[in-house]
This record gives structure tokens, C-alpha cells and sequence, in this order.
């Protein structure tokens, strides 16, 4: 878990994934449990972030995963499951 957190690409796409779907996420946590002054809110803000960064973070994120794999499997190996 260690050697995929310290992957650049990892750290890029989970940093996506939480500033995008946070704000979103919250809005939708507070109105359920009944903090957010809204019961039925519609965050337009929140939701466009959430689209636009959602699978670029996704993306991001495996491309990072890939990479470590990749690079902790050499060519030679053979995987077993």
C-alpha cells in the first residue's frame, strides 16, 4: 500500500477524486443527517466539480496503479492467482 501512496500519479488521482466529490459528498451528508439548512438541497456548484474531475481522477488514479504494478512485476514473472 505504501509503494502505490507514494506514486505521484496515485497521490494525483485520490487528490482529484477527494477536492472534486468532497464538496458534493458533504452537501448530501449534512442534508441527510439535517445540519445543512436545506432539506432538499440542489447544489449545481458541487455537482458540475463532481463531473468534470470525477473520471479524469479516476483515470488518473489507475494509470498511477498501472504504473506500480508494472513496476513491481518484471517482465519475467509469472502471475498465479
Amino acid at each position: 500500500m505504501q509503494e502505490y501512496l507514494s506514486d505521484r500519479l496515485v497521490r494525483i488521482g485520490l487528490g482529484i477524486l477527494v477536492i472534486g466529490s468532497g464538496p458534493l459528498l458533504g452537501i448530501i451528508l449534512l442534508a441527510e443527517i439535517g445540519v445543512w439548512p436545506d432539506p432538499n438541497p440542489n447544489p449545481i456548484g458541487p455537482g458540475l466539480l463532481f463531473f468534470f474531475s470525477f473520471w479524469p481522477g479516476v483515470i488518473t488514479l489507475g494509470l498511477g496503479i498501472w504504473r506500480v504494478w508494472t513496476r513491481r512485476h518484471s517482465p519475467g514473472d509469472h502471475i498465479t492467482l
